[in-house]
């Protein structure tokens, strides 16, 4: 199993590079990577700022989308005919999306206000922009080194001149020989020529000496102020390292935040939903929605038996129980059934409490099951209008409705007709607003 290094460790480890990188360090202008460093170190903190902001748009993307799809859904179940513990349990299903997408929300959060900010602070604190452009800390560096070289380099200068002034007397010695060499086979040339060339070898070889001997007294002083140099080096050098290893800690650190605020799966809120949601399906009971369904569906529901009722001249003459503005027509009776369009879910069943006055569903087949269909579309969508066509109608007197199930509208306004007049004066129609109800049929006319 791996462990965490202590970042002093790390540190420690970091400045055991190899002598031969810090040689190729040392040599006059190879300090310039080492330089850059800071940079790249700058702009590697954009990098990872612009990766994360990416990261959140598409945690944010997935809570819309699985908020949206909720939203849907839960309307689309509420609306169809599954009912009970199952039709609670098909529901959580939609109460696990919207909680998750919750925690998605928390991630974006959490990655643009809390790990985008901590690197954006940092970055601001570990480095310092100036004015004529760069960062102080890659200034202070490529002075150092340039203050660091500066004598060993002028040493070096006069070494190499020293080393070309030597190559080039023995050079100019070696063509001297030749010269006379050749004099002594050629008898063009006369005696005084001979001792001409030959003396000019021997300065030459004079000339070399001294050249050897100027060149091996800088290479002895280069060599001495070298260990002074390459510690001067070193110091910058490690400052250079110092800041990187600050970098390189803060990195890991600000990885392992950003790995702790991906992982759901140490979130305690998120191994919570899917608990609830297990509880929510095993806790569906086969025979109590059976049982509800029989009660209010079923021979166990409520009837309403014919009985001999006496004359009573009092009922005929009482008033509407609806509110009507004046000159309106009179509403039909408040005794409504559930319309043919009506779902016998629970939702919609909580809604419309009235019942009807025989053991029979007023529900009509649908034309197309999902099955028939090809399951294109949505069966409980389609089941809206399956039972009238929609007609657009305008309110020609005020109506304010009295019960949960009925619209409220003002007069002129305009509304959908979805089902037509039932036995007792109601039609069921929908606003513009997308709110759907009953109203009294002789309180609109067609457009």
């Amino acid at each position: 199993m791996s462990q965490h290094r202590a970042p002093m460790q790390d540190y420690q480890d970091f400045l055991s590079v190899p002598s031969t990188y810090l040689s190729l360090c040392s040599q006059v202008g190879n300090y310039k990577r080492a330089v850059k460093r800071f940079d790249d170190g700058h702009r590697l903190c954009n990098d990872l700022m612009g990766c994360l902001q990416e990261r959140a748009k598409i945690e944010k993307s997935y809570g819309d989308q699985l908020t949206a799809w909720s939203k849907r859904w839960r309307q689309l179940i509420e609306k169809g005919p599954q009912y009970g513990s199952v039709e609670r349990a098909w529901l959580a299903v939609m109460t696990e999306a919207e909680k998750v997408s919750e925690l998605h929300q928390d991630v974006k959060n959490n990655l643009v206000n809390e790990d985008v900010e901590k690197v954006k602070n940092w970055q601001k604190e570990a480095y310092h922009k100036q004015m004529i452009g760069g960062f102080k800390e890659a200034k202070e560096a490529e002075e150092g080194f340039k203050k660091a070289q500066k004598p060993w380099a002028k040493k070096l200068k006069e070494m190499e001149a020293a080393k070309k002034s030597y190559h080039m007397a023995c050079k100019e010695e070696k063509l001297a020989a030749a010269r006379e060499a050749n004099g002594k086979t050629e008898a063009s040339v006369t005696v005084d020529q001979q001792k001409k060339l030959h003396e000019k070898v021997d300065k030459c070889k004079q000339d070399v000496q001294k050249a050897k001997e100027k060149y091996e007294k800088s290479l002895e002083e280069l060599n001495k102020c070298t260990p002074q140099y390459m510690e001067c080096m070193e110091q910058v050098f490690d400052q250079c390292q110092q800041h990187e290893v600050k970098r390189l800690t803060f990195l890991k650190e600000a990885l392992l935040d950003i790995k702790r605020h991906l992982n759901l799966t140490e979130n305690a809120s998120y191994a919570t939903i899917y608990r609830e949601l297990e509880r929510t399906i095993l806790g569906a009971n086969t025979q109590e929605d059976l049982k509800w369904f029989s009660n209010n569906h079923g021979p166990e529901m409520p009837m309403n038996w014919p009985a001999f009722e006496e004359y009573n001249p009092d009922q005929a003459s009482a008033p509407p129980k609806k509110k009507k503005p004046d000159g309106a027509p009179p509403t039909p009776s408040t005794d409504h059934v559930a319309p043919p369009g009506d779902r016998s879910s629970v939702s919609s069943y909580e809604k419309n409490q009235g019942f009807s006055t025989e053991w029979s569903d007023d529900e009509q087949p649908t034309a197309n099951s999902g099955n028939e269909n090809g399951g294109n579309g949505n069966s409980f969508e389609d089941d809206v209008s399956t039972t009238g066509k929609s007609v657009r109608v305008r309110a020609l007197y005020d109506y304010e409705g009295q019960e949960q199930d009925e619209l409220t509208f003002k007069a002129g306004d305009e509304l959908t007709k979805t089902e037509d007049e039932d036995e007792q004066g109601w039609c069921r129609g929908r606003l513009d607003s997308g709110q759907e109800g009953l109203y009294p049929a002789n309180y609109v006319e067609p457009i």
